[in-house]
This record gives C-alpha cells, structure tokens and sequence, in this order.
C-alpha cells in the first residue's frame, strides 16, 4: 500500500485556507461596523424627518404656534410610531421647532430646526 493513491488536503492546505479565511474576516469586520453605524445615522435622521412631518400636520390642525412635541403625534392620526432604540426630544410651534434625536446603538446625536434642516 502507497500513500500516493490516497486522497485529500494535507494539514498545510487546510491552516492555509484557515488563515486566508482569517484575514479576509479581519478586513470585512471594521467595515461592517461603519455600515451599521451609518444605517444607525440614517434611521435617526429618518425618524426626526417623520417626527417633523407629523408636527406639520399637527399644526396644520391646532394652529402654527400650538406645542408640538413626540407624544402628542405618537400613534394618532399624525403617522408618527416612534420606535423603542430611538429617543427623540420635538418640541415648539412651526417657527421654533427644534428636535433631538439618538439611537441606542450609536454615539451621534442629530437635532433639527424649524425648517426642516437636520444637523
């Protein structure tokens, strides 16, 4: 019996691939997390422009100058559903609006001003 006529990778193939599989993982890993932060970001500000949206129509119904803040468009005829990961602060009439945003799993923060520009 040779052992030519047997089959299979030998234990230098295998810790090559283990390796190159390591390295490709140590790459693809830093830039997944800056793509989960960015899709953190882009909820955030998502959620702010929801917010705003729904204080429009708020105004549009009690006045330009009534308080609108998130619980008063949260889950009513509004269309705003404010989601758990993010904490959102809205308050102020159509001229002084203001709107502070975050989610639970990033460190930005983004507020917004009476005209809609997010900062």
């Amino acid at each position: 019996m040779t052992l030519s006529n047997k089959k299979g990778f030998t234990l230098i193939e295998l810790l090559t691939v283990i390796g190159i599989i390591g390295v490709l993982a140590a790459i693809a890993l830093p830039v997944f997390a800056q793509y989960k932060s960015r899709a953190y970001d882009a909820d955030v500000k998502s959620h702010l422009h929801n917010v705003f949206l729904a204080c429009k129509g708020y105004w549009a119904d009690e006045g330009s100058s009534s308080n609108c803040t998130v619980p008063i468009v949260n889950n009513t005829t509004y269309g705003y559903i404010q989601t758990t990961s993010i904490t959102i602060v809205a308050s102020g009439g159509e001229v002084s609006f203001t709107g502070t945003a975050s989610h639970a799993d990033s460190t930005s923060s983004f507020t917004m001003d009476s005209v809609g520009s997010i900062s």
